[in-house]
């Protein structure tokens, strides 16, 4: 059995590019209550903006 020398050529091109993120816990806006003590988080859109509800505060809105 007879092996056979491969290349493999590739260009690349890489853009040096910053992203800017940001992070925070998903929190009930009325109660605080998150993700982390086992509730359920919805967003909704308000007038003022978006805000996120547990699912107790989220239907009285």
């Amino acid at each position: 059995m007879t092996r056979a020398n491969q290349t493999i050529v590739q260009d690349m091109y890489v853009k040096h590019q910053t992203v800017m993120t940001s992070v925070s816990a998903a929190e009930c806006y009325v109660c605080g209550r998150g993700l982390q003590d086992g509730h359920s988080i919805t967003a909704k859109t308000l007038p003022d903006g978006i805000a996120l509800f547990c699912e107790m505060h989220y239907s009285l809105q």
